[in-house]
């Protein structure tokens, strides 16, 4: 049987809730599938911070390392407000990142048929959407140096951030964008400010030089990141494969998941380059919505990301397409049938808690 090595992080606020609905899933496609996945468990974020003093621990920092693929919830919270920067809830995610090197980040905005009415868009305009945001992880502006407060005297301070890349970034992150196309319908755009940012000009470049040597089957555009932002709401349809920089990925990315009806429904994928030798790749999948601390502990959060992040972590990383589909499958089953959690309930649905929306697509993806 293949063993395979899961990190669980469920971190805080409503991370443990939606964790709990994934450990359901792996326990039943062990029993019913001998999948073998083999888990561990660590503490990320304001627990980390409350345990051992920093957001991740040195050595649950050797377990992810370790581990094929990092399944991991949500951290921060008001509770932390107050801790020094750089032990904060969020430096945990970041140092995972870091030092995993997952350059690549998957953002899928899928709205499934049921759900349309429930986005702030008509629903013809999101009624099927399906479109990847890939953004750029590990450079830009949130990892430039110098990043830095001077204070000027006088009571003037300046704050500064610096946005680098460099062109082995670029390359390899729209290298990932036109493999991921040729999956799809084989279309990428591509988003900067080449018109006020030299690394805007520098990335435009890039692409188009990769595009030209290496993927010219794929169709490649370009679009300036605010033009790009205001398009998402107009007719986000338009687009399949996005591939944008750190600090433009961040905001598109969230303005793509309104779209769907809820961050609650939103996974994401994060990537590392593969291993030369084997193929693998390091991995990290979370749910988008954040540690939602002001309904933590209710039993009303939704768990829908948590499970998806799951399905995609299936497809990328164990490469188990058939079980990623058919979960996801269920998923949609489950939405198709009127459950709704209350981040998404509508008039006419059935309204239910994070447990029993996880036992019925459990049960759905059983029966599949």
């Amino acid at each position: 049987m293949t063993s395979r090595k899961l990190l669980l992080l469920p971190g805080d606020g409503i991370g443990p809730e939606a964790m709990a609905e994934v450990r359901k899933l792996i326990a039943v496609m062990n029993a019913d599938m001998n999948a073998g996945f083999e888990t561990e468990e660590g503490l990320v974020g304001g627990c980390a911070y409350d345990t051992h003093g920093a957001s991740i621990s040195d050595a649950d920092m050797d377990k992810a390392m370790a581990a094929d693929a990092v399944l991991f919830g949500a951290v921060g919270g008001p509770k932390w407000d107050g801790v020094p920067y750089e032990v904060r809830p969020e430096a945990g995610l970041l140092r995972l990142r870091k030092e995993m090197e997952l350059f690549a980040n998957l953002r899928p905005a899928i709205c499934y048929p049921a759900l349309a009415s429930s986005s702030s868009l008509k629903p013809d305009v999101v009624e099927g959407l399906d479109i990847l945001i890939l953004r750029e992880l590990t450079g830009g502006v949130y990892f430039g140096e110098p990043k830095e407060i001077i204070d000027l005297g006088n009571g003037q301070k300046r704050g500064i951030d610096t946005q680098v890349y460099d062109t082995f970034e670029i390359e390899r992150i729209s290298g990932v964008a036109f493999e991921l196309a040729r999956t799809r319908r084989n279309k990428v755009c591509s988003m900067e400010k080449r018109n006020v940012m030299k690394s805007g000009v520098l990335w435009n470049e890039v692409v188009t030089a990769t595009h030209k040597a290496k993927y010219s089957d794929v169709e490649l555009t370009h679009m300036l990141a605010d033009a790009g932002g205001m398009q998402l709401v107009r007719w986000p349809k338009q687009f399949d494969v996005i591939v944008t920089d750190n600090l433009f990925g961040d905001m598109l990315s969230d303005v793509a998941a309104m779209l769907t009806g809820s961050l609650g429904m939103l996974p994401s994928a994060s990537l590392g380059a593969p291993d030369a030798k084997t193929g693998s790749r390091k991995a990290l999948y979370e749910p988008v919505h954040g540690s939602a601390p002001d309904i933590a502990g209710q039993g009303i959060a939704n768990p829908i990301a948590m499970i998806a992040s799951f399905a995609m972590c299936l497809r990328y990383s164990f490469n188990m397409v058939a079980e990623a589909n058919r979960l996801e499958a269920a998923i949609s089953a489950v939405l198709d049938d009127g459950l709704r959690t209350k981040d998404i309930m509508s008039d006419g649905m059935t309204e239910v808690g994070t447990v029993a929306m996880g036992d019925a697509i459990v049960e759905k993806f059983r029966a599949a």
